[in-house]
């Protein structure tokens, strides 16, 4: 599964996904690397991020999805949780103006009520001022966790259920998926996780049932275009059959 394939992309037989959800990891390790706090990695990070959007827009994927912070962040180290949250702030400051300007519709998902007032309304703004934008959608997770996600989406249905408006048997995967993050995009179809791990880390447990998964040892504040390009090259040439069999196979 894992590629560092950096070959230039045949545009005849090149398949690009709709939707690429990433699990930015190794901001701390690299910091290491560099003799740096761990905050320093995260800065970097943030110029990825930038990267990555672009070349997504480039690219014309419909929507990107980065692990920004997940439900289990919050037990790290309290002087590093701090400075995430400022560095999200200031992202989210100066990064909204440019992300409007290319059309990018920004979506924050995930429990984002444990984030202080300051945090909520920075969000509450970037979402507003891009919410018409109609080229690519670019979905940050933030406190989000794909168990949290199903949760509360059955809770929903559950209250359903209690005001007689549901039945138990009626609950079926079209019922519930209405209620869970980004039911209004297309599926995801490439995960990527830097950072030489191997686990999906309770991201997007429900949309990424189909999807295909591609592993780098790379750095998240080293991700660049070709190694985008390199994942984009490797799913392109992976048989999607959702469960069916292959083509004249038994």
């Amino acid at each position: 599964m894992s590629s560092n394939n950096h070959n230039t992309i045949d545009d005849e037989s090149y398949c690009t996904p709709r939707h690429v959800a990433i699990i930015m990891d190794g901001n701390g390790r690299w910091a290491k690397n560099q003799g740096k706090l761990r905050i320093s990695g995260h800065k970097a990070g943030v110029k990825s991020v930038r990267r990555a959007v672009s070349f997504a827009v480039s690219h014309k994927l419909e929507a990107l999805t980065l692990y920004a912070f997940s439900s289990e962040n919050w037990s790290r180290p309290v002087q590093e949780v701090t400075a995430l949250m400022e560095l999200f702030v200031w992202a989210l400051d100066s990064e909204v103006k440019s992300l409007h300007k290319h059309n990018v519709r920004l979506c924050v998902i995930g429990d984002i009520s444990r984030f202080n007032n300051r945090i909520q309304e920075r969000i509450r703004r970037a979402e507003e001022l891009t919410q018409q934008n109609n080229g690519l959608t670019l979905n940050i997770a933030a406190n989000y966790g794909g168990r949290w996600d199903i949760i509360q989406g059955a809770r929903k249905l559950a209250e359903q259920v209690q005001e007689g408006l549901l039945r138990p048997d009626q609950i079926t995967e079209e019922s519930l998926a209405p209620y869970l993050c980004m039911q209004e995009l297309a599926p995801v179809d490439l995960v990527i996780r830097t950072g030489g791990e191997h686990r999906i880390s309770n991201f997007l447990l429900w949309q990424i049932a189909y999807a295909e998964f591609w592993f780098t040892d790379v750095l998240w504040p080293d991700f660049d275009e070709h190694v985008f390009e390199g994942a984009l090259n490797a799913f392109s040439s992976r048989e999607r059959r959702y469960g069916g069999a292959a083509p004249g196979g038994a």
